[in-house]
């Protein structure tokens, strides 16, 4: 697995507290979330390369099942 990197992050409180309740539905950690969010969001605006192993389509990169579209 990849080196994680600390990162201090300055966050609005109604945005943290909709995080958390997201992570709790998920079943994530709250740190599991937000880089699941960030991931997501630069993988759909072409800024992240998928990894190898999601080329399948089946979410296999980490990124979770795609919803809404």
């Amino acid at each position: 697995m990849a080196e994680r990197k600390p990162f201090l992050l300055r966050i609005d409180p109604d945005v943290l507290e909709a995080l958390q309740r997201w992570a709790a539905d998920e079943l994530r950690s709250l740190n599991g979330q937000i880089e699941f969010v960030l991931r997501r969001s630069l993988l759909e605006a072409g800024r992240l390369k998928p990894p190898p192993s999601s080329s399948t389509g089946s979410g296999g990169g980490g990124a979770g099942p795609r919803r809404g579209r």
